[in-house]
């Protein structure tokens, strides 16, 4: 049964799944905490006012005063905030540790004799003026 399992784990991916969701925990707190201790408060000190996750738009009012219902939008501009900064973050660490693949090397080629075109090494004729390569 153990011997079982682990081909589980192996053959479906799912032990590498679950390193994936483990370090996407990690970094997710600490992107958090970028989001949240270096770069809010600098957005805080632009923004008058200092509480700007807490503007609301009332809808209404109850008999006392008090803002019975209300759009949150300093809330949902703080949520918005949040998204394109970690969406940043994530793409500046994805970029700085994945490296995209070297391309192929292009296929051998030599030049016609006759009309100097560019054609592959295993052509018997030119594809450009007919002569034999």
């Amino acid at each position: 049964m153990l011997k079982e399992f682990k081909d589980f784990l192996l053959k479906t991916n799912a032990f590498a799944l679950a390193i994936g969701v483990i370090i996407g925990a990690a970094v997710g707190k600490v992107v958090s905490s970028i989001v949240g201790d270096l770069l809010m408060p600098v957005v805080g000190l632009l923004i008058p006012g200092g509480e700007w996750r807490q503007i609301k738009i009332p809808l209404s009012r109850t008999p006392d005063g008090a803002v019975g219902a209300a759009i949150m939008l300093g809330s949902f501009l703080g949520a918005v905030v949040d998204f394109v900064i970690i969406g940043l973050v994530v793409f500046l660490i994805t970029k700085a540790l994945l490296k995209p693949a070297p391309a192929a090397p292009a296929p051998p080629t030599k030049t016609c004799q006759e009309c100097l075109e560019t054609i592959a090494a295993e052509a018997k004729r030119c594809k450009h003026c007919g002569s034999a390569a």
